[in-house]
């Protein structure tokens, strides 16, 4: 049977490519802000809440970006936190976040791909991953990384978007569309499904699509700000000024139309036989 998640190799590794260079941008962090998701760190917070971390408990942020989750997890929950992304900017600008907040001892990060995590099997007690597993070519790969790398009975926690791909008007389809998490996104069932078949048991869903609103909204009022200010900065990152109203636009009516939203899941992973108790 075919996975209707996967793609070619050579596919999936171009749009991984494509999706790290993106988010190594300095245009997007200034577009997103530091958290680079809707909700920001409040959603986070709550996400974390639900895992039952313990002090010194083994966390793996998956698509750690510039280290923002996962320095929040080793200062305010003091959990030891190992974070992986593809993008090695990324990796080398956590990492001296890390240091500079005197975490470095509690918070790692490394380059590498979430389809293919570098950790050995039941080494973490939690995976978060935030506003990524839309983006991965093959999601179902991804979900089985996750459960192998927990132990029995650890948890992931998702913040993703949401999306009803056949609905979604053409200007939120495209590579850019795919890139800022909305082509390549999934209905929140899909997610669970996807990680069911991957041994992992959704126990809590939730919906906040009004934060994905207030991103698009945030995101609107930089984009102006910057048009002004470093025009030749968004054009070197080949930010479309032009369209950029018209998708802004599409993104809110299908917010507005259930089309698109936000999302976060905890699923917990099945004991399974031979599992070491």
């Amino acid at each position: 049977m075919t996975d209707q998640n996967a793609r070619p190799p050579a596919m999936g590794d171009e749009l991984k490519a494509c999706c790290a260079a993106a988010y190594s941008s300095d245009v997007v962090a200034l577009l997103l802000g530091d958290s680079y998701h809707p909700g920001g760190t409040a959603l986070t917070r709550r996400l974390a809440d639900t895992l039952r971390l313990t002090e010194n408990g083994r966390v793996l942020d998956v698509a750690s970006g510039r280290g923002t989750t996962a320095l929040l997890l080793a200062g305010i929950y003091g959990v030891r936190v190992d974070g992986v992304d593809y993008a090695p900017g990324n990796t080398a600008l956590a990492q001296g976040a890390a240091q500079a907040a005197g975490l470095a001892e509690r918070a790692v990060f490394v380059t590498g791909d979430a389809e293919h995590l570098p950790y050995p099997d039941g080494m973490f007690d939690a995976v978060v991953c935030e506003c990524a597993l839309c983006t991965f070519p093959d999601k179902a790969q991804a979900a089985a990384e996750f459960a192998r790398v927990l132990r029995p009975g650890g948890r992931v926690g998702i913040t993703d978007v949401t999306a009803t791909p056949d609905r979604l008007p053409p200007e939120l389809t495209g590579l850019a569309a795919r890139i800022a998490c909305i082509a390549d996104a999934r209905p929140l069932a899909e997610y669970e499904d996807i990680l069911a078949a991957a041994g992992l048991r959704t126990i809590k869903a939730e919906r906040h699509d009004q934060a994905m609103v207030r991103m698009i909204d945030q995101i609107e009022a930089r984009l102006n700000l910057l048009r002004m200010t470093a025009p030749d900065k968004l054009a070197a990152a080949g930010v479309d000024l032009k369209a950029a109203p018209a998708v802004l636009q599409a993104a809110r009516d299908a917010v507005a139309d259930s089309v698109l939203g936000y999302a976060t899941l905890i699923a917990e992973r099945t004991v399974r036989p031979g599992d070491a108790t």
